[in-house]
């Protein structure tokens, strides 16, 4: 469709629709996945996908499920209609673990029970309901394909949220595991019955923890030519969605929400869109579906130096060791979205890819989190935040000064005794760092100047700051200030019109407050 086409289709938007059919017969917009279902069923037969939450995951599947079941009419207009066999339809079998949640294993045995089992009344297929639930996932497909005179299709949704949703119980996780590596090992064995297997879900465990049964899946995670098989792209925007976008501002939108990369093309959250189109308002849809509280803590206990948000390295397999005992912040943060690749280099045998925000929205709100898990109390500090923008702005130094004195001193003194994170010198800088992002303020951490790393930039549209931090003993030394001076990091920014202000903050470890806020316009 084109965009002066679209421009004249208003349509319905699907707001936590996951259901291929009823968008196509209601008149909802939809954005044509249906080339990588096409692509997928030409290239291979046993496929994974992991995607952050409200990704559209689960519509997609959908869509493969109505594909292989032949629902022709559903597919009129789209990509792979006039390429599809719609005389042969495929028994398809799902299962999906995104409802509810399982907190012992002997539920996730009784829920995958009656998966089957309804999947087995679905199809009309007799099953052995009272043995092991390895052996009615055989009879199903064996008994299904036989039935149809079709191999099988085995679709599953949210793999891994039972042991997701039991992070913070080792015990219980583990045991979550072993049982759905028990039911996903079931598939290879039964390789001449299946026609295609398809298995999304957030995470991205250790094929050896959860899929040592099948290793032959293909994962396309982090493949160029599916990195926008979820979410919507820039030419989706300008011409599927075109009667949106009247009265919204086009750069805002990509500020704020673009930037999803799966190494090929940059997606949007399909959540965060169809929110801003109908509240006509640019705010953290998508964070605001789930606090990651559990990544918060984790991100305290390894003490976590949240500067780094901006740019950080991780290796393949850092990425990919992901499992109930080994969780690396890196891959936690990349596999729950809230970091994105901006970027990738081969070092020998090796990948390293370079890690980042992928938007305004995630920057700003998980710094906030952040903030009100490194003070230790969450009104506090949204209190404080509130006067930083002001004094940034008049480039007031007092008012910083007092500003951040009054930061630090709102950290209850039990938090500093009861809390090692408060011990170790980057956690002034992340309290600071995070403060700053939490008010969606543009920086640059560590930024890269000819002469060395300035530890903070920030641009406001008026002027520029450099910050330098140093944590000292007892009385403030003037290092910080005199770093930044003799390092010339200003020389970067003079000639863009903007006043430079050279910003050096030192912190007493006595004192468990700023020492000295000393400032120069460079």
């Amino acid at each position: 469709m084109t965009s002066s086409a679209a421009s004249l289709v208003r349509r319905k938007l699907p707001i936590g629709i996951q259901t291929f059919r009823e968008i196509r017969e209601e008149g909802y917009y939809y954005v044509d996945k249906t080339a990588y279902a096409w692509r997928l069923v030409s290239e291979g037969k046993y496929y994974f996908l992991s995607r952050p939450r409200r990704f559209g995951k689960s519509l997609f599947l959908d869509t493969l499920a109505e594909l292989f079941a032949g629902n022709e009419p559903l597919f009129r207009g789209l990509f792979v209609h006039d390429r599809w066999d719609w005389n042969v339809r495929y028994p398809v079998v799902r299962l999906s673990f995104a409802e509810g949640r399982l907190e012992q294993r002997t539920e996730l045995d009784r829920r995958i029970r009656s998966l089957l089992t309804h999947n087995a009344q679905a199809l009309g297929v007799e099953v052995p309901l009272d043995e092991e639930i390895t052996e009615i996932f055989i009879r199903l497909i064996e008994g299904a394909h036989a039935r149809y005179g079709e191999r099988v299709v085995v679709l599953v949704d949210e793999y891994d949220k039972p042991i997701l949703d039991n992070l913070t119980m080792p015990e219980v996780a583990r045991a979550m595991r072993e049982g759905l590596r028990n039911l996903y090992s079931v598939i290879k064995g039964q390789d001449a019955h299946v026609r295609f297997a398809f298995l999304t879900g957030v995470s991205k465990f250790s094929k050896v923890s959860i899929f040592s049964g099948l290793n032959n899946l293909r994962d396309i995670t982090v493949s160029a030519a599916y990195s926008a098989i979820c979410g919507y792209t820039e030419a989706d925007l300008d011409t599927i969605f075109a009667p949106e976008l009247e009265g919204l501002d086009r750069d805002q939108i990509r500020h704020w929400y673009n930037g999803y990369n799966w190494l090929g093309e940059a997606v949007y959250n399909p959540f965060d869109l169809l929110l801003l189109f109908q509240e006509r308002a640019f705010r953290p849809y998508w964070f605001e579906t789930g606090t990651p509280t559990f990544l918060i803590d984790l991100l305290k206990a390894r003490r976590f130096f949240t500067p780094q948000l901006e740019r950080l390295y991780a290796t393949e397999e850092l990425l990919s060791a992901f499992d109930v005992d080994t969780m690396a912040p890196e891959a936690l943060l990349w596999q729950t979205g809230y970091l994105t690749f901006h970027g990738q280099r081969r070092i020998g045998a090796r990948i390293e890819y370079e890690l980042g925000y992928p938007n305004l929205e995630v920057a700003y709100s998980l710094n906030d989190a952040l903030l009100k898990g490194l003070m230790g109390d969450p009104s506090l500090a949204e209190q404080v935040t509130l006067s930083a923008y002001e004094a940034l702005v008049r480039a007031d130094t007092t008012l910083l000064r007092h500003h951040l004195e009054r930061l630090y001193a709102s950290i209850p003194h039990d938090w500093y005794r009861k809390n090692p994170i408060t011990h170790y010198e980057g956690y002034w800088a992340s309290v600071f760092y995070s403060h700053l992002a939490a008010l969606g303020l543009e920086l640059i951490a560590e930024d890269v100047t000819n002469h060395g790393c300035i530890d903070l930039t920030v641009k406001l549209p008026e002027r520029i700051y450099l910050f330098e931090f140093k944590v000292v003993p007892d009385e403030p030394e003037g290092q910080a200030l005199a770093q930044l001076l003799a390092k010339g990091y200003a020389e970067k920014y003079r000639g863009g019109g903007l006043p430079v202000h050279l910003v050096g903050i030192e912190f007493s470890k006595r004192a468990r407050n700023v020492v000295a806020v000393d400032a120069v316009t460079g």
